[in-house]
């Protein structure tokens, strides 16, 4: 078995003092900081080492970052130590039960109907979507000191409340400068207290985005991470690990598909929630199930692989254990995974992410794989 974000908070507790497994077999550290760099993939990385050569030098394994490969199931399998199967947050977006029916529910941005739609922290409390403890919290109550390195607009955000559930002294940290001086700040003290550091920085995903995975823009952006790497591992006291990984990867699309042009994909369909990648597909009525995969299996036969919700979890999609109710619920009926370059996009309420080049959620090696790098 490959091993998974969730295994490295364990590990940290394990590195920190606390009776748990440690199976990244981390050695004790009086502190620990986990630098997640949003879409730092493992591929990505290996085929720019010239690039980094300081990141590909301190890779100690590979992760698999599960599936959906996407932020907020990333951050949140982190954070809880536990696939989405167990925590809920099943994808970019996805339907949740609203006013006796359901809506799209944008679990990155934390609002109702699309990326822009109604902020949903009111109707859709974080500690109710996500129910359960945090690694975090663990190490809290374990008498460690907590600290994120975060962007201000993190610091109370939806899904900061759901997958961290843990207060903690913040040091915002909105570029690469000050994402290196919060972590400095927060290993330098002479005390014997152990403290915890999650940070994060966001730049490298965008460029993604925007310009596509290895474009020039791209490049300059992971140059100046491994610059930035270079002076921690120089700065940073022996008595404080560092830990940097990724939530997913990312792909240069190629072939686009318009669901919004194809109204015989929409018929007996309620909803379309998920991400270009990945799509749940979520039903009128249950009788239309058949209909429902035969149409998407037939039309998308050469871009994407399309599965009814059972078969996902019967197969082990989300999590090696089985999803509760309330989670199975939250997955589409059918379910359509892009394959190779392809992305499905849904223009009308999606028009930023359908233009963008750069894509992650899928099954391939470029999307799901991360590195795990560590100080020592």
């Amino acid at each position: 078995m490959p091993y998974t974000l969730a295994d490295v908070l364990p590990s940290v507790a394990a590195s920190l003092g606390m009776d748990v497994d440690n199976s990244l077999g981390l050695a004790p550290a009086r502190d620990v900081v986990v630098l997640l760099i949003d879409g730092l993939g493992a591929e990505l990385l290996a085929r720019h080492r010239d690039i980094a050569p300081t990141l590909a030098a301190h890779v100690t394994t590979t992760l698999d970052a599960g599936f959906p490969a996407t932020t907020a199931v990333g951050i949140t399998s982190l954070a809880l130590g536990a696939p989405c199967a167990t925590h809920g947050i099943i994808g970019y977006s996805f339907a949740v039960p609203h006013a006796g029916t359901s809506r799209v529910f944008n679990a990155l941005r934390w609002r109702l109907d699309s990326a822009t739609g109604p902020d949903a922290l009111a109707e859709l409390p974080p500690e109710d979507v996500q129910r359960r403890a945090s690694r975090i919290q663990d190490l809290a109550a374990h008498g460690v000191d907590v600290h994120y390195v975060i962007p201000e607009y993190q610091r109370d955000s939806g899904l900061t409340r759901a997958a961290f559930r843990a207060a903690g002294t913040v040091h915002p940290a909105a570029d690469l400068d000050q994402v290196r001086a919060g972590i400095r700040a927060v290993a330098r003290h002479s005390g014997t207290g152990r403290r915890f550091a999650y940070a994060y920085f966001a730049d490298l995903d965008v460029a993604g985005h925007l310009h596509g995975p290895e474009s020039p823009e791209w490049l300059r952006v992971l140059a100046d991470v491994d610059s930035a790497v270079a002076d921690l591992l120089t700065d940073l006291p022996a008595e404080c690990t560092l830990l940097i990984t990724g939530d997913h990867g990312m792909i240069h699309a190629d072939t686009v598909v318009d669901l919004d042009a194809r109204p015989h994909l929409h018929r007996g369909v309620r909803t379309v929630a998920g991400e270009a990648r990945v799509r749940h597909i979520y039903l009128e009525n249950a009788s239309a199930r058949s209909d429902v995969l035969a149409a998407w299996t037939e039309e998308l036969s050469t871009v994407a692989t399309v599965v009814t919700r059972e078969q996902a979890v019967e197969e082990h999609w989300f999590g090696p254990t089985s999803p509760d109710p309330v989670v199975t619920a939250r997955i589409g009926d059918v379910i359509a995974v892009a394959e190779h370059r392809a992305v499905l996009v849904c223009p009308a309420r999606e028009p930023l992410e359908s233009a963008m080049l750069g894509h992650h959620g899928a099954r391939t090696a470029d999307e799901h794989l991360v590195p795990l790098i560590a100080s020592r």
